[in-house]
C-alpha cells in the first residue's frame, strides 16, 4: 500500500526475472491461501502474524513487511473498520467479523504481495456483498490491462465496477504500486478513473500490485496514533484484495494466484496467459 506521489523510473523485468517474481508471488499466495483456513472465531491476529512468518521462512523466503519503516509484523491484519496496515496482536477474532490480510515475501532479491479479506464464521449479507464487489473489482482493474493501453485504464475500470454496484466508498488516499526488487515501486496504481494522458504505458516487463479498498460507508480515512493502522472516518467496515500481475500478450499473468489467475480472470469474461 502506497500515499500517492509523484512519478519517478518504473523498473521493467525480464522474462526470467518475471519468472524469479513468480516464485516469490507463489510463496505469498500459499501463505494466504495457509492463512484463509486458519481464520475462525477466537483466533488471534498475533497468531495468523506467527504462521504467516513460520510458512514464509519454511519456504525459504523473508517477510517483505517486517522491519519496512519500522513496521513490526509480517502481516497486516486489518479488522472490521480497520482498512489497511494494522498490526496484529492479541486480539482475538470474532464471529460477523471481517479481517483484511496483507502479505510480502522476498525470494532471492524479488517481491510478492497480494491481499485478501476474510469473513469470519457467519457474516450477513450486505457485508458479504462487500467482499464480493471489492474482489471482483480487483479482477476486473487488471482484466482490463492491456499492452500498449495505460494505467489508467485499471483505475477506470475498479471504480466503473464499483459505481455500477452501488454507494460504496471507493478509498483513494492508498493506492496500488509498481513492484520488483524493492516492494513499492513506480508506477502508482490508483483505483479509480484519472487522467490518460499523464498515465505510465502499460509494456511487457512491467509487475504492477492491483489493491482496491472499498469501504460500506464513505471512502474517507484516518490514521490511528500507532502511525499504522488507517480505519473508516465513519466507523464501516471495509474491505482489501491484491494481487501482483504482470501483463503479457497473452493476457495478465497473476503472480500472487495459484492458477495464474485463470479462474478469477475467467469469472470477468478475461482469460489468462497460458503459463501460470
Amino acid at each position: 500500500m502506497w500515499r500517492r506521489r509523484r512519478e519517478r523510473v518504473i523498473e521493467l523485468k525480464s522474462p526470467e526475472e518475471v519468472a524469479r517474481m513468480r516464485a516469490a508471488g507463489l510463496l505469498v499466495g500459499e501463505t494466504l491461501q495457509l492463512l484463509r483456513g486458519a481464520v475462525a472465531p477466537g483466533v488471534t491476529t498475533a497468531e495468523l502474524d506467527a504462521l504467516a512468518e513460520e510458512h514464509i521462512r519454511s519456504g525459504g523466503g523473508v517477510p517483505s513487511f517486517k522491519g519496512y519503516h519500522g513496521f513490526p509484523a509480517t502481516i497486516c491484519a486489518s479488522v472490521n473498520d480497520e482498512v489497511v496496515h494494522g498490526i496484529p496482536g492479541p486480539r482475538a477474532l470474532r464471529d460477523g467479523d471481517v479481517v483484511s490480510i496483507d502479505c510480502g515475501a522476498i525470494v532471492e532479491g524479488w517481491h510478492g504481495d497480494s491481499a485478501v479479506t476474510v469473513p469470519v464464521g457467519a457474516v450477513g449479507e450486505e457485508l458479504a456483498r462487500l467482499l464480493a464487489v471489492c474482489e471482483e473489482a480487483m479482477w476486473r482493474g487488471m482484466a482490463a490491462a492491456r499492452l500498449g493501453g495505460t494505467v489508467s485504464d485499471i483505475g477506470g475500470a475498479i471504480e466503473a465496477f464499483v459505481r455500477a454496484q452501488g454507494e460504496y466508498g471507493l478509498v483513494q488516499e492508498y493506492v496500488g504500486h509498481g513492484i520488483g526488487t524493492a516492494m513499492h515501486q513506480e508506477p502508482q496504481v490508483p483505483n479509480y478513473a484519472h487522467s490518460a494522458r499523464r498515465s505510465p504505458r502499460i509494456v511487457e516487463g512491467m509487475v504492477l500490485a492491483v489493491e482496491p479498498m472499498l469501504n460500506l460507508g464513505t471512502r474517507h480515512t484516518r490514521l490511528l496514533e500507532d502511525g499504522w493502522t488507517v480505519v473508516t472516518a465513519d466507523g464501516a467496515r471495509s474491505a482489501h484484495f491484491e494481487h501482483t500481475f504482470t501483463v503479457t500478450a497473452e493476457g495478465p499473468r497473476v503472480l500472487t494466484a495459484l492458477d495464474g489467475g485463470a479462474a478469477g480472470l475467467a469469472a470477468v469474461g478475461a482469460s489468462a496467459a497460458a503459463r501460470p
